[in-house]
């Protein structure tokens, strides 16, 4: 049952911002995806019927009947016939009070984040209050938003004087609901994990498991993807300088901002708002017509949008539902023509007066009195079957694989954004003028407008969900990277990427090569490892502390392990995920004799390397850590260039000790 006064106690003192208000339509059948509240909401329906989704609760809503939620709540809605509702948009801020109890209210039992549907007795009184409320919103004077704001409060007393009546339940949202919705609205001040269980009831401990095991990542991380968002909005969107935008969303300086903002986004602030500049063109363009749809605008709000924009505007039936079909039959028909085209050019590619390369690569031995049966094509085996792909691919797109490519010979016509600006690039001697080349298409999945006009005759995909999307623009390989299904190490890798391409003779090369310098770097350390010795790696994150594992690992623990044979520890054999996140506290049951550490940057390590936990390892007291690493380094892949720099780092570090 809702406790009326607690409520209204909390309207009372709190500051009351009106975000929006809109009045929305939505054709019988018509669904909108589930997506999350970006502000405390009330959804009152006004004619029709739907089934709602708020907070995991599903609700047969008709006319008159009223829903709330608080800011983050997942919500979904499938109108059942022609249905219409008001949506009432709004913000809370607790003012600073010397009254305890508001404050502890406020802090466990924050009623704004409160669900509830009611059916009301009375709904004319409620209607009549939202209908004037929508009304006076479509002016922007400040008389109209006066009465907006003063029918809100008469609004919300009805409202609470009906839901005492009716003895309406009332779901108090989880934990990671509270915490994410308190994120977003101070994601601007310092904030730390501290304060922010301080508004919860629950330690800072807690909060972190939470976060982990539903959301897979740490509180902090989460505020720094809210962060991010913001200020990637604010690069494209204005001229701010770098330190502005810092103190806009919550970093002491422009310096903190640009670290954090590579690790997020792999490129730099100044690189993003270079690349981004046509985005924002378009951007800028769409807000200026007012067009209800651009291609591939997404209609779901993201829980990271720094604006309240809405799916649904207004008429939806008449403007953004039928834009998008036709939007849909466009991009549709477009994609069959140009396959059409691509299939058409395949077909005249092969000049019957021109010996053709065999799947050997051996040129001009075949004969030339029968092109048609001249092999055009080879057959690739992957996870998802096997795949017929061009004898000699050209135009080469890839979310995944660039140093494997390159090193190969294959400069791609397209790759996903973080692939432009690795640390091997400038050892393979990649110039500005060939990258200016390849073309940026974006982040996973690759874009496929982008793809469509690249024309490629051959994608390598390394995400599986992004597999199918690929296929219907061109012949796609499947070769996981990072997923579960791969276990391959990274020799393995490059010889299943130079396989499709009928180049295994210069992959062989290379590895031979390759074995050779790892042997020499073994008889160079020699003796720093003792017999019986062990070795472990661990990786300092700004998200977390990681054990990696003996195969599967990532930042250099396959050079470590795989390539030098240096003895791992018990734990790293038994890790089948290919790392572990562990606390400070069970560190030293994973540490080795000597211990690797791969650290992002200082700041990272720092509280860490301070602890008594680490002070006291017997490693650490031997003086057996070796500290390497720096975001966006050789060690974050694993092609064939980052692993020849991998191992002359690893084996510099072990000549340093034995020296």
């Amino acid at each position: 049952m809702i406790d009326r006064d607690k409520h209204l106690l909390m309207w009372n003192y709190a500051y009351i911002k009106i975000l929006d208000i809109r009045q929305i339509r939505m054709e019988k059948g018509q669904a909108l995806p589930l997506y999350q509240l970006p502000a405390h909401s009330y959804l009152f329906a006004i004619n029709g019927s739907a089934y709602i989704d708020l907070g995991g609760e599903r609700h047969k809503v008709s006319s008159f009947q009223l829903l709330h939620g608080g800011k983050g709540l997942a919500i979904s809605i499938e109108a059942v016939d022609d249905f219409k509702y008001f949506m009432i948009m709004y913000k809370a801020i607790l003012p600073f009070t010397f009254r305890a109890d508001v404050m502890q209210l406020w802090q466990k039992q924050n009623p704004f984040y409160d669900h509830y549907a009611i059916k009301p007795s009375h709904p004319l009184p409620l209607y009549s209050l939202a209908e004037g409320m929508f009304n006076h919103w479509q002016s922007s004077s400040s008389w109209h938003r006066l009465q907006v704001k003063s029918s809100m409060y008469q609004f919300v007393v009805e409202l609470m004087d009906q839901l005492e009546e009716e003895n309406t339940t009332v779901i108090k949202p989880d934990l990671l609901t509270h915490v994410r919705g308190y994120m977003h609205d101070h994601y601007h001040e310092p904030i730390s994990l501290d304060s922010i269980a301080a508004t919860t009831g629950y330690s800072a401990g807690y909060i972190s498991r939470q976060f982990k095991e539903q959301l897979n990542m740490s509180p902090i991380y989460y505020l720094g993807k809210i962060r991010i968002e913001h200020a990637s909005r604010l690069l494209l969107q204005s001229n701010a300088t770098l330190q502005q935008i810092a103190e806009q969303v919550g970093y002491p300086d422009g310096f903190t901002l640009s670290r954090s903002f590579k690790r997020y986004k792999g490129v730099s602030p100044a690189v993003f708002r270079e690349r981004k500049n046509d985005s924002l063109d378009e951007d800028l363009l769409y807000n200026r017509s007012k067009i209800a749809i651009l291609p591939k605008r997404s209609n779901r709000y993201s829980e990271f949008e720094v604006d309240n924009h809405y799916q649904l505007k207004g008429d939806v039936s008449k403007t953004m539902y039928k834009s998008f079909k036709v939007t849909a039959m466009t991009v549709m028909l477009c994609i069959t023509l140009l396959l059409s085209a691509c299939s058409g050019a395949a077909n005249q590619a092969v000049n019957p007066g021109t010996a053709v390369i065999s799947e050997a690569g051996n040129q001009g031995q075949q004969e030339q009195k029968e092109p048609a049966q001249q092999k055009t094509t080879r057959t690739v085996s992957t996870l998802r079957g096997d795949v017929e792909v061009p004898l000699n691919p050209e135009r080469v797109a890839a979310d995944q694989y660039m140093g494997h490519l390159v090193k190969l010979g294959i400069i791609p016509v397209g790759v996903r954004e973080e692939m432009l600006d690795e640390a091997w690039m400038e050892k393979a001697g990649l110039t500005e003028e060939i990258l200016s080349k390849i073309e940026n298409l974006g982040a996973f999945p690759m874009n496929p407008e982008k793809l469509i006009m690249l024309e490629p005759d051959l994608i390598i995909g390394s995400i599986e969900d992004s597999i199918e999307q690929y296929q219907k623009i061109s012949t796609t390989v499947f070769l996981p990277y990072w997923e579960e299904l791969s276990t391959a190490g990274p020799i393995e890798k490059f010889k299943s990427i130079a396989k499709i391409f009928g180049k295994e003779q210069e992959a062989d090369e290379w590895v031979k090569g390759y074995e050779q310098e790892v042997a020499k770097s073994k008889e160079q350390i020699a003796g720093v490892i003792k017999e019986g010795e062990t070795v472990s790696v661990v990786q300092f994150a700004y998200n977390g502390l990681y054990v990696l594992a003996a195969e599967g690992g990532n930042y250099g623990s396959s050079t470590i392990y795989q390539m030098m044979d240096l003895p791992p520890t018990e734990q790293a054999k038994n890790m089948p995920q290919g790392f572990a996140s562990i606390s400070l506290e069970a560190l030293p049951e994973y540490l080795g004799d000597h211990v690797f550490v791969y650290i992002s940057t200082p700041e990272d390590a720092k509280e860490i390397m301070d602890s008594a936990v680490w002070k006291s390892a017997e490693a650490v007291k031997k003086g057996n850590v070796y500290l390497y690493g720096q975001s966006g380094d050789e060690f974050v892949m694993e092609d064939p260039y980052s692993l020849e720099m991998q191992l002359q780092k690893i084996t510099s570090l072990l000549l340093a000790k034995k020296q």
